[in-house]
């Protein structure tokens, strides 16, 4: 697993501010700081969802989308969700961004603050998840509109990315690269 110990600071036009430690940015109250946010699609429309190892610092035990994380100082944002992806789930996919939003959110277990300018890619797959179980307990496909709605694959909580990132995916899941 390839450790991103550093995250790159921005402003909400996401201008470079600097760097700080995954740690640093991520305490109360949060340091604004790039992220990506990756959606993967099958062809008859589903999602692939994962629910974050118990283990994870932040949000552990939440669904969320098939993986997120943060691109070092100076990694092209495409490049480094696609290697994440590998990492995460063992599925290597062509990812094209479809847009950015800005939000913020603590984690009720940890106390931790995600407040990212969150890049959202997404990609096709007819592939079979492999997840390191260090970062994800479980996968699954989910409807989309089910999600959006609320909805988690086992009625667990929601990471609360997940809903308006995915109103970013869903529009341009059809034209997704494969």
């Amino acid at each position: 697993m390839t450790e991103r110990p550093t995250v790159v600071l921005v402003d909400e036009d996401g201008s470079v501010r600097g760097t700080a430690s995954k740690l640093e940015a991520h305490q109360p109250p949060g340091q604004l700081h790039l992220a990506f946010s990756v959606f993967l699609f099958r062809a008859d429309g589903r999602v692939l969802l994962q629910r974050r190892a118990d283990g994870k610092y932040h949000f552990p035990g939440v669904w969320a989308n098939a993986c997120c994380s943060h691109p070092a100082p100076g990694e092209d944002v495409v490049a480094s969700a696609e290697a994440r992806l590998v990492e995460e789930l063992g599925l290597s996919c062509r990812l094209r961004p479809v847009g950015t939003f800005v939000y913020r959110a603590a984690c009720g277990v940890t106390g931790l603050v995600e407040h990212e300018l969150d890049h959202v890619l997404v990609g096709t797959t007819d592939g079979t998840p492999r997840p390191d179980p260090g970062e994800v307990a479980a996968t699954a496909w989910a409807d989309p509109a089910l999600v959006a709605a609320g909805a988690a694959p086992d009625g667990g909580p929601l990471a609360p990315w997940l809903r308006p990132a995915l109103a970013l995916a869903v529009p341009s899941a059809g034209a997704s690269a494969t």
